[in-house]
């Protein structure tokens, strides 16, 4: 008997209508099973400068979302994830990790407060198993919701003016990594102070039947503040800056990693902040426990690539350094004293910063801010080295993004 057939099309976002005919250069990606924009034109460049000049609006919608509701809600979170859930207000959203048993981070998120028994919870990968294996023996509902809400960020300085012209809540008074119900143009819609790119920034949830409309309404509203539509290049420019680690480009989940060597705890990627120090049980305690009291192995860092170094081994080339003009993902080895101690992860040429900035992993004791390291170049299909200084994460952290 013939196999059924399987629809293998990639899903589209509740804003496809509208985004779909800005893709320019048919710069389309794959992410969770979606077809996003990389761009809208031919190179990010425009898009980037809005994020960090006016505003870019960014259709973040393939992010898996979950509600959580029911009186023991707030107890599966708090035995779930490092961060202590029990001290989250209605109104409040909180970024966190969330790990196996051995202290390994499986993704990573925010969970947002929206009534005292109702959370919504946000990931990179499927999470409904793992909450629902979590969830035995409490009175909670735990729903997909990704494919009927929708999910736009509104990033960049002008952010905030634009959308206090759509909505009759305060944005003044609302605090960063807080969120309002409220209405953009009698749309109901949640908005959350937060983003992916390190500057002042919200994020609208919407129901996808109202997709379009949001995005219209955002459009008319921002085009005179230069609102532009951004893909995911400019996003990730914007990450690697700001120095947000990102799953299946900085580490990989413990759940999929096929080695111990791929797997990674929350003080291995910066995030140590995120785990709670005195809150009750919750998956991975002890064994975190235990690393705080030892130290992490490695360390999470920037790497900031000297300029002259970078023409040197170009020069040796007759060539002008190369400059890529989107983030690279891919592993580069680090160096100190001729011995390998660690590997990037992604890294870019920062518009902003005019510098050549790189994530990455480095070993103990090496990952110490001001300490010089060699990061693998390839030079006309020779392996270089250009030297780096370690940088305590973000590069570029405004004091906009929480004024």
């Amino acid at each position: 008997m013939p196999n059924a057939a399987v629809d293998q099309t990639l899903k589209t976002t509740p804003f496809h209508a509208r985004t779909a005919p800005l893709v320019r250069a048919q710069t389309w990606r794959r992410w969770a099973g979606y077809q996003v924009a990389s761009a809208y034109e031919p190179h990010p460049d425009r898009e980037y400068a809005a994020v960090r000049n006016a505003a870019a609006l960014l259709d973040v919608s393939p992010l898996y979302k979950y509600r959580i509701a029911g009186p023991d809600a707030a107890r599966l979170l708090d035995r779930m994830v490092t961060r202590d859930v029990s001290k989250c207000r209605v109104g409040q959203v909180l970024y966190t990790p969330w790990c196996d048993v051995h202290g390994k981070v499986i993704d990573d998120g925010t969970i947002s407060r929206l009534d005292e028994h109702t959370f919504r919870l946000t990931s990179a990968e499927p999470n409904l198993r793992w909450l629902s294996m979590n969830s035995v023996g409490l009175e909670v509902s735990i729903e997909d919701v990704s494919e009927r809400t929708g999910a736009l960020a509104l990033q960049g300085p002008s952010s905030r003016t634009i959308l206090q012209h759509l909505t009759p809540a305060d944005l003044s008074a609302l605090k960063y990594f807080r969120l309002v119900h409220t209405t953009v143009r009698e749309i109901p819609v949640t908005i959350s102070r937060t983003g992916y790119t390190g500057d002042l920034g919200f994020e609208l949830w919407v129901d996808a039947d109202r997709a379009t409309a949001l995005w219209d309404a955002l459009i008319e509203a921002g085009t005179p503040y230069g609102i532009t539509p951004a893909g995911i290049w400019a996003l990730d420019l914007a990450r690697i800056e700001a120095g947000l680690v990102m799953l299946d480009v900085d580490y990989y989940s413990s759940h999929r990693a096929v080695i111990e060597d791929q797997k990674s705890s929350p003080f291995e990627l910066n995030l140590a902040w995120t785990v709670s120090a005195d809150k009750g049980p919750y998956n991975g305690r002890r064994a975190l426990r235990a690393e705080h009291a030892r130290g992490p192995a490695w360390g999470f860092v920037g790497l900031d690539v000297d300029w002259e170094s970078l023409e040197r081994i170009y020069a040796e080339r007759g060539l002008p350094p190369h400059l890529p003009t989107v983030a690279w993902r891919t592993s580069a080895p680090v160096y100190k004293d001729g011995k390998q101690i660690g590997y990037a992860t992604s890294g870019c040429w920062s518009p902003l910063l005019k510098k050549y900035l790189a994530l990455g992993h480095l070993v103990a004791p090496h990952f110490q801010p001001g300490a010089g390291v060699e990061l693998e170049v390839t030079v006309e299909h020779r392996r270089k080295r250009a030297r780096a200084v370690v940088r305590k994460l973000p590069f570029f952290d405004p004091p906009r993004k929480k004024a």
